[in-house]
């Protein structure tokens, strides 16, 4: 007998594992497992809203630059980040995507938290809307 594969995420069940990184100040390594989960239900909880908006807090430019093209590859965006020229900065960053528009915001960065935080947002009042994270930088390296 062939045993059934894990049962697909409800969009509940995504929202209850994702509150687990709402305002963590440290992201603690997560397994494998964990991290195909954690996919799984941002993937879900994207099809199921209009749009997203991303803010990453990196180290550096570059280390946002990559994790957004990583984030937006995953979440099916096909904008090319560089055609969207930015001002280059030193140091810690935070770079935001609005995917309504599809513009971007790039400032300094002077806080400890690193990672990605992602805001849902649906036109209907029932639909799905909230922010979560900090997930990892390299959640979909």
């Amino acid at each position: 007998m062939i045993s059934p594969g894990p049962m697909p995420l409800t969009v509940q069940d995504a929202e209850a594992l994702l509150k687990d990184f709402i305002c963590n100040d440290v992201i603690s390594p997560i397994s494998e497992e964990e991290n195909a989960k954690i996919q799984q239900a941002l993937l879900l909880l994207t099809h199921e809203s209009d749009y997203q908006m991303l803010g990453i807090c990196a180290d550096s430019m570059a280390q946002a630059l990559t994790t957004l093209k990583q984030y937006l590859k995953a979440l099916e965006y096909s904008i090319n980040v560089e055609d969207n020229p930015l001002e280059s900065l030193e140091g810690a960053v935070y770079l935001k995507f609005n995917g309504r528009n599809q513009t971007f915001y790039l400032s300094s960065y002077l806080d400890k938290y690193r990672g990605v935080l992602i805001s849902f947002q649906s036109t209907e009042e029932d639909g799905i809307n909230g922010v979560y994270g900090h997930f990892p930088l390299d959640l979909f390296a």
